[in-house]
């Protein structure tokens, strides 16, 4: 292990610069202490890939590239501090899109190699749970639930770095879900907040698959959901019937929600934590967040989740990870670090 690393082991004063590039926005941030937010710059490709109708890797790498320089310097300059005052750097390696990856992860690397300071590995997934740790005065242990476009996840969170998934995606994450059904129905993309929108003006009166019996065996799935929204729309279609879109919003958010948050609630009453935390993209959608709320305050629980900001994908989540990895002395990472496309929790 790297000696300047090892150095970073049990201090409570170092500050590291978080890089995050695994889909669609170009990030960076600075956290010192592991909770002290200084800076958080994001670049968003949406307005790019919306005439794609999602992303376009190629495209999606091609812009990390002209974006990261000039979004680590503007980091910088928003919690006034000079390169040199860095003491290591963390960036995504995992999961994600594999050339937006390696984009990131290629310049945490030169970062690291040219300023001589430590190089910290971190998975994205873990780092979206540790959004929370920015706003709140939260600390293991606590089941986690993790909504995202790529990822549905229950993750045991026993301490600062021991991570264990409890249950996970088997095929659409619920994030695409809400994208693929926003596209059916004309709302564009990025769709979820277009349906959460709307939803909040419909009735949930449209009786769609809860789909209920696929989240009893660790397995999420959203596939039979989203069939059963295409079914309903096509078959209005060809008997010449009006869809009232917001009753559809309406509908589909509830039975993609409810079971997913039951689920979620029932491991951590199980586990006997006391406390569910909510993060991910799609923990910025109010339905979740308050159905989450209402089961959990229900059954004892303290429920948490990020402002809309630490929900989708930024490097402030980032740094706080691999904050709390240096701190323990884990997660060290070399020159040789490569990107990968599908990770779990845990690895």
């Amino acid at each position: 292990m790297n000696e300047k690393f090892t150095q970073l082991t049990g201090r409570t004063d170092f500050t590291v610069l978080g890089i995050e590039s695994s889909c669609d926005e170009t990030a960076a941030a600075v956290v010192q202490g592991g909770r002290r937010l200084l800076a958080n710059i994001v670049a968003s490709q949406i307005e790019i890939h919306r005439r794609f109708g999602g992303v376009v890797p190629e495209i999606a790498s091609r812009n990390h590239t002209l974006a990261l320089p000039g979004i680590v310097d503007e980091a910088l300059k928003a919690a006034g501090m000079r390169l040199s005052d860095i003491d290591a750097v963390a960036v995504t390696y995992g999961a994600g899109l594999i050339g937006a990856l390696l984009v990131g992860v290629s310049s945490a690397k030169a970062l690291s190699y040219a300023l001589d300071i430590p190089l910290i590995k971190v998975n994205h997934i873990e780092a979206h749970i540790c959004a929370n740790y920015l706003e709140h005065s939260l600390e293991p242990p606590f089941i986690a639930l993790v909504a995202s476009g790529g990822h549905t996840s229950i993750v045991r969170v026993g301490g600062y770095n021991d991570y264990a998934l409890l249950a996970a995606t088997a095929d659409d994450a619920i994030g695409e879900a809400f994208d693929k059904v926003a596209r059916l129905i004309g709302l564009g993309y990025p769709g979820g907040a277009s349906v959460d929108r709307l939803a909040a003006g419909g009735r949930p009166s449209i009786k769609l698959t809860k789909h209920k019996q696929s989240f009893t065996d660790g397995n999420l799935s959203y596939s039979g959901l989203k069939t059963a929204v295409v079914n309903y729309v096509h078959t209005a279609k060809q008997r010449g019937e009006d869809i009232n879109i917001p009753d559809l919003c309406a509908s589909f958010t509830v039975a993609a929600v409810d079971p997913l948050a039951e689920y979620a609630v029932s491991e951590a009453v199980k586990a006997g934590y006391g406390k569910i935390v909510l993060a991910g993209g799609v923990a910025a959608n109010t339905y979740l967040r308050a159905r989450l709320k209402e089961l959990g305050s229900a059954a004892g629980l303290e429920v948490y989740y990020p402002s809309p900001a630490l929900c989708t994908d930024n490097a402030a989540m980032v740094a706080c990870r691999g904050w709390y990895s240096a701190y323990e002395g884990r997660n060290a990472a070399d020159l040789g670090l490569n990107a990968v496309s599908v990770l779990k929790v845990g690895e």
